[in-house]
């Protein structure tokens, strides 16, 4: 069984990268404070004492920022407002400020369903969901800007209007976007109750070891870099993988594998990171892809220029929070995987 999920649960998922989601125009700012050895706030939930600490940030936001791994205590990072207050020095970090206005902009666009309550796309490889630091333009919420005019701007927020999920830059495939808030709000409750059909095509390096699994785990920010996410044996928010082993690649020993992963759930790099859990890292991600795949696929990757994680997101489907209609929309193997799984092939 799963734990109950929030909209609002859904909504960090979307908003724990805002640190990237948008363009700098501001300087970062460090907030120190110290807890007393005699203070009264000692054992008390740490937000609540940070809120009195920090009288400028609403105590909502002061634990989305603690939830981005940005406060630390004696120089240690704290990614869970719940802990106690310690008697000791904490420091917090304050993203900078940011273009809240995004500009249209005429980018072809793969449509495979619009209408006046939302619009499903194909992302292609290469195409930033939203602004951010040094992605200034050319994103999806550019183009759909450009293409849905005024009646997108601002639903959902006005860095990334319309956008109910994300997609990593270098991750192809179907995204839905909304085009009023009701139908919004009504996408995101779909998604926090995991009433979204959600297919992945993934290659792997090696192979897992049964044909079908689960992979159930808690993420959040890694404490060694805030950039990262990480499996974390407490703290963090539950996240299950379903995967299923479609192609094995290698005449004696899996070199490399083709995978179906559907999400339970939906955190931020939760497929990337649960196959690297695996020790199945995507092959070319170069985040969590650590340890060099055989030589054999070495050669390959370097002939076809391979240097994004292999990873599409293949199918989405959901039921029409208006019409009541149920969609399906499937999306096939960009040109540049379908390269890859054709020259794998060719070692068996």
């Amino acid at each position: 069984m799963t734990s109950p999920t929030s909209a609002e649960d859904f909504s960090d998922d979307i908003d724990d990268l805002l640190d990237d989601s948008a363009d700098v125009v501001g300087d970062v700012q460090t907030l120190a404070t110290t807890i007393d050895a005699d203070s009264n706030d000692l054992g008390d939930r740490l937000d609540r004492v940070l809120a009195g600490h920090f009288p400028d940030l609403s105590r909502a936001r002061l634990q989305a920022l603690i939830s981005e791994g940005r406060l630390s205590f004696q120089g240690k990072v704290i990614s869970d407002g719940k802990h106690k207050a310690k008697a000791g020095d904490y420091s917090l970090i304050i993203p900078a400020p940011t273009n809240a206005t995004p500009e249209p902009q005429d980018l072809p666009l793969e449509i495979l369903f619009e209408d006046e309550h939302l619009i499903v796309v194909n992302k292609p490889v290469g195409m930033a969901a939203h602004p951010a630091p040094g992605t200034r333009d050319g994103t999806l919420v550019n183009a759909l800007l450009y293409h849905c005019g005024d009646s997108l701007s601002g639903i959902g927020g006005v860095l990334r209007p319309g956008i109910v999920h994300r997609l990593d830059k270098d991750t192809s495939g179907i995204l839905v976007a909304a085009k009023s808030d009701v139908v919004h709000r009504a996408l995101s409750e779909l998604f926090a109750r995991h009433d979204i059909d959600r297919e992945y095509r993934a290659i792997v390096r090696g192979s897992p070891k049964y044909m079908t699994g689960t992979v159930t785990t808690r993420l959040g920010r890694s404490h060694h870099d805030r950039k990262k996410m990480a499996v974390l044996r407490a703290g963090g928010r539950e996240a299950i993988t379903h995967y299923r082993l479609e192609e094995v690649y290698g005449d004696d020993k899996p070199l490399a594998a083709l995978l179906t992963c559907r999400l339970e759930t939906g955190r931020t790099h939760q497929i990337r990171v649960h196959m690297a859990h695996l020790g199945c890292p995507c092959l070319g991600d170069p985040v969590y892809g650590s340890g060099a795949p055989a030589k054999e696929v070495q050669v390959i990757l370097k002939e076809l220029d391979f240097n994004r994680q292999a990873l599409h997101a293949g199918l989405l489907g959901f039921v029409h929070p208006v019409t009541g209609e149920k969609l399906k929309f499937k999306a096939p193997l960009p040109d540049d995987m379908q390269e890859l799984v054709d020259a794998l092939a060719d070692m068996n």
